[in-house]
């Protein structure tokens, strides 16, 4: 009996200690040559080794991005997503953004980028990163503490 509780708590554990979990997020503007790499002058495309960079306009760099550092990012289930939700100044409505995760790393690079932050100057009043699993349930979120 004491075995079997021990099992048990044992693997309880584990299993909490190995879900994902935000360490720290940091929103800053982040301009387009930022993202250039000497690699790319010979043809090589974009790459960004140890972390994943999405956009709201993958085509376009500069904009506003909040940097995600992830401790146990493997557990991330496949098809999640990101959800980003921003008040800026002079609104009344958080925009929302969803962008999908298209590999599992432990930084994250969310951008949204082009039409979405045309304003190297403005920053948000308040904001909310969330982490939706492919059924919509929130595994991570952290936010401002604006935004309540």
């Amino acid at each position: 009996m004491r075995l079997r509780l021990f099992a048990t708590l044992l693997s309880t554990a584990l299993a909490l200690t190995a879900s994902p979990s935000i360490v720290r997020v940091w929103g800053d503007y982040v301009p387009a040559e930022s993202f250039e790499r000497i690699s790319e002058y010979f043809g090589a495309p974009e790459v960004h080794p140890g972390r994943a960079v999405l956009r709201t306009h993958p085509e376009q760099r500069a904009g506003y991005y909040f940097l995600v550092r992830i401790k146990n990012s493997n557990t991330i289930p496949a098809g999640s997503r990101w959800q980003l939700e921003v008040l800026r100044p002079n609104e009344r409505k958080a925009s929302s953004y969803t962008l999908p995760v298209t590999t599992q790393a432990s930084v994250y690079q969310l951008g949204l980028t082009g039409a979405d932050w045309p304003d190297a100057k403005l920053a948000p009043v308040a904001w909310k990163v969330t982490l939706l699993t492919p059924d919509g349930a929130a595994v991570l979120s952290q936010q401002s503490f604006l935004w309540d």
